[in-house]
């Protein structure tokens, strides 16, 4: 399949944003700030306010919320390397502002009532999502139903403003089966879970619901939005893709940006660095450092080519109207988890060539070291799962038996 040129592509700047009108060059210029409060966000285990005003002000939150209603609505190869740049200053940075996104897009899908409810009043309005386990409390109600339920690992809970989490309805309110739904944040209480090693940034804590009202207007059936088969009603953002794609791509530039970041630090400190235990005088003269440079900063090229890959596949069939098979699908799902594993392999190699004073808590490099590795462990990069599902595609399989993430 052709793809489109490695180039980001170009989208105006919201009305009263300043700067480029690249949002990639906007993420760009935003990278001192975010680096400058990385640390903060990782101590406090939230953004700065200052970040999130900065991510939002730039438009950054807008990518995938449709034109007609204040977004710009960019593809996602735009997505992706408009989080790339904001995860070379701050891989949570990068996380949330690209989950964000891709619940925006998800958002983008419902009825126009749900669309203008959420960007009626702000076009910035933000929507977290999560493809857990769906709520299978749910009652059916006059005009929707109550749910019950809780949603781990939230990502971008601290600063959505919509959630969208799976409920499952049964046979009895005459719509069965799993759906979306879409929930103002205040109406659902958050539970702080998200006390990890990695990522702390990200606020991917524990939303839960108590007979929440849902008007039918804001449940969308699941399948038809994981096969590809909804198109955005904005003409101008003409989406129509597997969720699969979208939603691994809002994960994948963090980690490549925080691995790019893990190489700049240590190519740039080499100069000044002894080389311990040798006569080299540092450690730009020492060919181990060299040939790990080398390794990681192909590593890193690789994982961006296979993360374009998926993205201008999938921005091709949007602007095609058409949906990808499942081998392309299933491969997109391979190059995903290949991508998380190059970007982890590229860090922990580059911390090894930089010493073990990358491990002082003083050290930016600790730090992404711990965000990558956490990030790059996502359910749906692991467990060995994308391997079955290319690998059944391959051999003429349907890998939809094994992962419904397809």
């Amino acid at each position: 399949m052709q793809t489109h040129a490695a180039t980001a592509t170009v989208e105006p700047a919201p009305q009263g944003t300043p700067g480029p009108t690249d949002p990639v060059a906007r993420a760009t210029g935003l990278r001192p700030l975010l680096a400058e409060d990385a640390a903060e966000a990782d101590r406090a285990r939230r953004l700065t306010d200052r970040v999130v005003d900065a991510v939002t002000d730039a438009g950054l939150m807008r990518l995938m919320t449709p034109p007609g209603l204040g977004g710009a609505g960019t593809g996602v190869r735009t997505l992706l390397d408009t989080a790339t740049e904001l995860g070379r200053g701050c891989a949570s940075t990068a996380w949330v502002t690209g989950v964000l996104n891709v619940g925006n897009f998800v958002a983008s899908l419902f009825p126009e009532a749900a669309q203008e409810e959420v960007w009626g009043g702000n076009p910035d309005a933000r929507t977290a999502q999560v493809l857990g386990v769906p709520a299978k409390d749910v009652e059916p109600a006059a005009g929707g139903v109550r749910v019950t339920g809780r949603w781990a690992y939230m990502s971008g809970s601290l600063h959505a403003d919509w959630v969208g989490v799976l409920l499952a309805r049964g046979p009895e309110d005459g719509a069965p089966g799993v759906h979306f739904a879409l929930i103002p944040r205040d109406e659902l209480a958050l539970h702080d879970t998200w006390q990890v090693v990695g990522m702390r940034g990200t606020g991917s804590n524990t939303m839960a619901a108590d007979r929440v009202f849902v008007p039918e207007h804001r449940l969308l059936p699941y399948l038809p939005v994981l096969n590809g088969e909804l198109t955005a009603d904005d003409t101008a953002a003409p989406h129509r893709n597997s969720l699969t794609g979208v939603f691994s791509l809002g994960l994948l530039g963090s980690l490549i940006g925080g691995a790019k970041a893990a190489f700049d630090y240590v190519s740039a400190k080499a100069p000044e660095r002894p080389a311990a235990g040798s006569t080299y005088p540092d450690q730009a003269a020492s060919p181990t450092t060299q040939l790990a440079l080398a390794e990681a900063a192909t590593m890193i090229d690789t994982a961006q080519l296979h993360a374009r890959r998926i993205a201008d596949t999938v921005d091709e069939h949007a602007l095609t109207g058409s949906g990808a098979e499942t081998l392309v699908r299933a491969r997109s799902r391979m190059d995903s988890a290949h991508v998380a594993q190059l970007c982890r392999s590229a860090v922990d190699t580059l911390i090894t060539a930089y010493g073990s004073s990358a491990f002082a808590e003083t050290s930016p490099l600790q730090r992404i070291w711990r965000d990558v590795h956490v990030g790059s462990r996502h359910a749906g990069f692991g467990m060995g799962i994308p391997q079955q599902v290319y690998g059944r595609a391959l051999v003429g399989g349907d890998p939809r038996d094994i992962s419904l993430l397809v």
